[in-house]
């Protein structure tokens, strides 16, 4: 992705948050050059990878396949060992119309997903079979703001706003917008790095052109510009 086009989602999705009445925290606004001046302080912001990020998930056309999130707050995957210290985490998101998050599940990921506002959110599930793959012939089991839900496989789910879904480890999800739709995620521990299985291989972080500097600083950005 071209850094120009990443600097037009951030301002266009930060708009979108704001007309719904949510804010981001302070750090989000920081330019680049004062993360260059940050030390030891900003340790849980860069361990934990808060702020923005932004992904097309290695397809080249993010208004197809894409998404924008935010993570504002997150406890480390340490954390879950220890059963101290921060054990969960949050995230907002934009989803575009017709923009798809590709089919994935969480080996280790509790979450509840959201709908804050906007469109509606339509969700297609399946459970893993042991080998990963789609389970395409039993049923599957979720919860849907606390009611409890036996589905067909390959069941597509559609939040209107404030509706929420809880999804387990191990159930496959897939998800689109019907209109613009801001999202919240409430979950366990987010480790992108280790606890994401795509049923197809794709990029999850963007290999960055960097056509012009950037407007604020992505979470993979952190590690050039800070000295913490």
């Amino acid at each position: 992705m071209k850094r120009s086009e990443i600097n037009a989602i951030m301002q266009k999705a930060d708009a979108f948050i704001q007309s719904r009445g949510f804010y981001l925290p302070p750090f989000a606004y920081w330019p680049p050059d004062d993360w260059m001046k940050k030390g030891p302080e900003v340790s849980e912001i860069i361990d934990n990878k808060l702020g923005w990020d932004i992904t097309d998930f290695g397809k080249g056309d993010f208004n197809s396949t894409g998404l924008f999130l935010f993570t504002i707050r997150n406890g480390n995957p340490h954390n879950l060992q220890s059963m101290k210290g921060k054990l969960y985490a949050e995230k907002i998101m934009v989803v575009e119309d017709a923009q798809i998050t590709p089919m994935h599940f969480h080996w280790n990921k509790m979450e509840d997903i959201i709908n804050r506002g906007g469109g509606e959110l339509l969700i297609q599930l399946y459970g893993a079979t042991p080998d990963e793959q789609l389970d395409r012939k039993n049923e599957l089991s979720v919860c849907v703001d606390g009611l409890r839900l036996t589905l067909a496989p390959g069941a597509t789910v559609r939040l209107a706003p404030g509706e929420s879904i809880t999804l387990e480890p191990g159930c496959y999800h897939m998800f689109w917008g019907q209109g613009r739709v801001l999202v919240g995620e409430v979950s366990m521990v987010n480790d992108d790095q280790q606890d994401n299985r795509f049923f197809e291989p794709v990029g999850r972080f963007p290999e960055i052109e960097e056509d012009v500097p950037p407007l604020y600083l992505l979470s993979n950005d952190y590690e050039r510009y800070c000295k913490k």
